[in-house]
């Protein structure tokens, strides 16, 4: 199973199980990680916003005009800003690290 790894707000790494299919989100929600996802999901918020490692970043498909609109609310935003509940884990992204933004 492939594997990816947290970077909380106070710099702790939580290496957690990632399911192929489930989103970034659902995986914190899996491992209590402190990742809001006020809409659960459903592309109407910007609370699951993550800091993808920049190792990663060209890994991961491109960002919809959907959750770009959506990243333009998030506090902290960086140049590898995305939501988690739009990178949806596959094989590919096994080692995969995000930070939690500071604010949220």
């Amino acid at each position: 199973m492939p594997r990816m790894t947290f970077i909380e707000r106070d710099g702790t790494a939580h290496e957690v199980d990632a399911p192929v299919g489930l989103s970034v989100l659902e995986i914190a929600h899996k491992n209590d990680i402190d990742l809001e996802g006020a809409c659960e999901g459903s592309l109407a918020c910007a609370t699951c916003h993550v800091i993808v490692d920049e190792v990663w970043w060209d890994k991961l498909k491109t960002a919809a005009e959907e959750e770009e609109d959506m990243l333009d609310m998030a506090f902290g935003l960086e140049k590898t800003s995305r939501l988690g509940c739009q990178i949806i884990m596959t094989e590919e992204l096994d080692g995969l690290v995000v930070r939690l933004p500071r604010m949220s």
